[in-house]
């Protein structure tokens, strides 16, 4: 039996392709689950008559509730059920897009994208990012980095896929056969993968340093600094990308420009992945939570200049879309080094919860501000929210360096 050479523990047989598969498996629970939403938001529109905001309330009750399930979800983690309860999720979520196929109420609209976004907490990034890093420890940044760089296409196929087909077969037809394609192409994948990352989990000690028990933990200000700090950046993402469309419509940008700039978001942060992995062994983990709340903020400062300069607006996609890159990879390893592996599924499932708190309110919150001041104040407390989020961010992380200093390479 092979053994990880920075450990005396058994490596895993096959990492590569056991992470290639989580990646593929990602890319297809992205792509058929969440990107559906925006990819058929038109065609129901046109066909159920009802009003963008009811429509779009469904998504922001799926994210609520994939925020409500993160802690059950990683609680099953922490008791060694990862691999069946990611399955079970992904089978959920299909049969949630099934039964949007046959809806003709809105009641039956929500209930459904409920069903979904209970699938969203068990089968997206967070708790796959939780399995391997409770399988692989710090290493487990280079796997999350490869996973994201393979999911970050995920828009890439979603788009055309469900458009093209809802166009042809009517999006009744289109939905059947995403919530078909979806458990055929990734359950068996994801099932397959995970079993081989909790079979062979690295046993770190757990007492490498001190770490406070769950319920202390949940309400310690080093805890509720890093989730909150987060949040903030999740509002920041969610508002401007929500909002970004007629943003910059009402900054006179051709509709063409526009929807091709939002296009590249997602090949953005691929490209921000891939500088990332250049450089793991030359930064830190600090410095690149730091760098993607920095980078955020100031992409704001572009779209505020777009209007004189309409170049900018690729140049804030760059920004953008690279910074949030970073926070889909950064976030567990960054949370496992402030708060330690004891529990650390269900930490890390209540930080999921804060963020995707953050992350549902940011369209509402956007539209109340530009409500009250338009487009210029909401870019102005975007900016705010991303000092606010990392000033908390710098605080946890100096409570924990007092607590347990930690290397981070």
């Amino acid at each position: 039996m092979a053994l990880d050479v920075n450990s005396n523990h058994p490596a895993i047989p096959h990492k590569n392709f056991t992470i290639l598969s989580l990646a593929i498996s990602q890319t297809i629970n992205w792509a058929g689950l969440f990107y559906v939403f925006p990819a058929l938001l038109i065609f129901w529109e046109a066909d159920l008559g009802w009003s963008r905001v009811e429509i779009t309330g469904a998504l922001t009750l799926a994210i609520v509730m994939s925020g409500l399930g993160s802690p059950i979800c990683g609680k099953l983690i922490d008791l060694g059920r990862g691999p069946l309860m990611m399955t079970a999720c992904i089978l959920l979520g299909s049969l949630g897009l099934f039964g949007l196929s046959v809806v003709d109420g809105i009641f039956g609209f929500y209930f459904f994208w409920a069903l979904i976004g209970i699938s969203f907490s068990g089968c997206l990034y967070d708790p796959c990012f939780a399995l391997i890093t409770r399988s692989q420890g710090r290493d487990a940044k280079h796997s999350i980095t490869l996973i994201t760089i393979v999911a970050g296409f995920a828009g890439t196929l979603s788009f055309p896929c469900a458009y093209f087909l809802a166009d042809a077969l009517g999006w009744r037809e289109a939905v059947r056969i995403f919530s078909l394609f979806v458990p055929i192409a990734s359950a068996p994948i994801a099932w397959i993968a995970t079993r081989q990352l909790e079979k062979y989990r690295h046993e770190e000690s757990l007492t490498a340093h001190p770490v406070m028990k769950i319920r202390s933990g949940l309400i310690s200000p080093m805890f509720l600094c890093l989730g909150i700090g987060f949040a903030f950046l999740a509002i920041v993402h969610g508002a401007a990308l929500h909002h970004f469309l007629p943003l910059v419509k009402e900054r006179s940008i051709p509709a063409g420009t526009a929807v091709f700039a939002v296009s590249l978001i997602g090949p953005m942060q691929v490209v921000g992945r891939l500088i990332l992995s250049f450089l793991k062994n030359r930064i830190t983990h600090h410095a690149i939570s730091m760098s993607s709340f920095l980078i955020m903020g100031t992409s704001m400062l572009l779209l505020l200049g777009v209007s004189s300069a309409p170049e900018l607006v690729f140049l804030f996609v760059m920004m953008f879309g690279g910074g949030y890159g970073l926070v889909s990879i950064i976030r567990p390893v960054i949370a496992r080094d402030i708060l330690g592996e004891t529990n650390f599924g269900v930490n890390y499932g209540v930080l999921t919860l804060i963020y995707m708190m953050g992350s549902a309110v940011s369209p509402f919150l956007g539209s109340l501000i530009w409500e009250f001041g338009g487009y210029d104040l909401l870019l102005y407390w975007l900016m705010v929210f991303a000092i606010f989020g990392v000033s908390l961010y710098v605080v946890s992380y100096s409570i924990a360096k007092r607590r347990h200093p930690f290397t981070q390479d």
